[in-house]
């Protein structure tokens, strides 16, 4: 028998604060997830090939006004040296993704740079063409 006055402890949990605390949370990270999302503008030149992998990797973008961005980091090609350098002991591949309006001794020299650190495999990213039918 309870006594007048006493309170029993409730065993249930109230989900509901929960719910709602869950679905806010859900609701900003679809909003603030499109504005993390950047990227460098560049028009990549047209070729037939695959897609690849959006698989972590280091990329080297050349703009068209000769910047030099090494994982849409803006470094001079000194930088670009010393921390390819430091990976290049893992021997990774590394993209180059080139304006198709940058001269095309630019881009040889920003490869040489690349393949003098060591680094052997470096890839040319393109745009795929469009297919008429």
């Amino acid at each position: 028998m309870r006594r007048r006055g006493e309170r029993r402890v409730m065993s249930e949990i109230n989900v509901t604060p929960l719910v709602d605390v869950m679905l806010v949370l859900l609701i900003i990270f679809m909003v603030t997830a499109p504005l993390l999302k950047q990227g460098l503008d560049v028009e990549l030149p047209k070729a037939k090939g695959k897609e690849l992998p959006a698989e972590e990797r280091i990329t080297v973008t050349v703009k068209k006004d000769g910047a030099i961005f090494l994982n849409n980091r803006k470094v001079t090609t000194e930088e670009m040296r010393r921390k390819l350098k430091a990976v290049s002991k893992r021997n990774p591949d590394v993209y180059l993704k080139a304006d198709r309006r940058v001269p095309y001794g630019k881009v040889a020299r920003v490869m040489a740079e690349i393949k003098d650190v060591g680094i052997e495999k470096v890839g040319l990213i393109t745009e795929p063409k469009a297919r008429l039918r």
